[in-house]
């Protein structure tokens, strides 16, 4: 079996601390159309991939409304609020770690490429990363193919990646390119949610040394 040399992480929640303002944002949303308000505990207990999914479940009515404008009204003030988000908790510690110990480090993220790139140079952190790699549109589709042409660019095998995420459809992505996949508990979903998963699940990064 090949040595594990190569960290993929995902951005959203998992290095970026923006499950707050998703949720001040979505809860602008809900207030305008006379629905709940989402708790952050609540809020990690229902976002989900596809997002519309979570949409429905919240209350959207797309019977009512259009998908397409209900999620560029989210992205908008997601980017305004965007600003102020910071790396989570140790996140810096540990991709400095992993730069010392050799390992190579990309991000493979469903968050738009152009404002990926910004939002992780604003962040200072773009020199620890070989790729970095968004989605072509807002609407969060799967990642898989973009973490597929990143193996294939680099030469990598699946045996030599661990995943790194924040949601189960991260171990989704993970599973389907064969690879290791560790859950952090620091974003868009609960400790008790990711442990359904069946896979290590950490409460934050300074735990990531005990997978390795």
């Amino acid at each position: 079996m090949p040595k594990r040399t190569t960290i993929i992480w995902d951005w959203n929640g998992t290095l970026l601390d923006d499950a707050e303002i998703c949720r001040v944002a979505i809860n602008k949303m809900l207030a305008e159309r006379g629905l709940p308000v989402l708790s952050l505990e609540k809020y990690r207990d229902v976002f989900t991939f596809p997002v519309i999914e979570y949409y429905k479940e919240i209350g959207f009515d797309f019977s009512i409304e259009k998908w397409e404008p209900v999620a560029m009204e989210f992205i908008n003030l997601y980017l305004n609020a965007l600003p102020v988000c910071g790396l989570t908790p140790f996140a810096i510690e540990t991709l400095e770690k992993f730069r010392q110990k050799g390992y190579r480090q990309a991000i493979i993220s469903a968050m738009q490429h152009d404002a990926l790139q910004k939002s992780v140079a604003e962040l200072g952190i773009t020199h620890y990363f070989e790729y970095i790699g968004g989605i072509g549109d807002h609407y969060a589709n799967s990642k898989t193919g973009n973490a597929m042409n990143y193996l294939s660019q680099a030469g990598l095998s699946p045996g030599q990646i661990t995943f790194i995420g924040d949601t189960i459809h991260d171990s989704e992505v993970a599973a389907e390119i064969k690879c290791k996949c560790i859950l952090v508990a620091t974003g868009h979903q609960s400790y008790s949610r990711l442990s359904k998963a069946g896979l290590p699940v950490i409460h934050d990064l300074t735990e990531i040394e005990t997978e390795f």
